[in-house]
């Protein structure tokens, strides 16, 4: 599997009732305000005819143990 990219971050100014309805959504889809801000851009382009990779998904859960070959 690829390494994901970094992200780009950068500053972003928004209406204080716009940021509160993306909270509000946010939370109804169990995600961060930036996922969903993410999602929701996607969505956008999506619907314009932008074509983007699918995002890298990040790997979860534990690392693999590592097993030793000494006994």
């Amino acid at each position: 599997m690829a390494e994901p990219l970094p992200k780009k971050a950068f500053a972003l100014r928004l209406d204080p009732a716009l940021f509160a309805a993306i909270e509000r959504s946010a939370a109804g889809d169990l995600r961060s305000v930036n996922a969903q801000v993410e999602c929701l851009l996607r969505e956008a382009l999506a619907r314009r005819g932008v074509k983007l990779a699918a995002p890298v998904a990040a790997k979860r859960g534990r690392p693999p143990r590592e097993t030793s070959n000494a006994e």
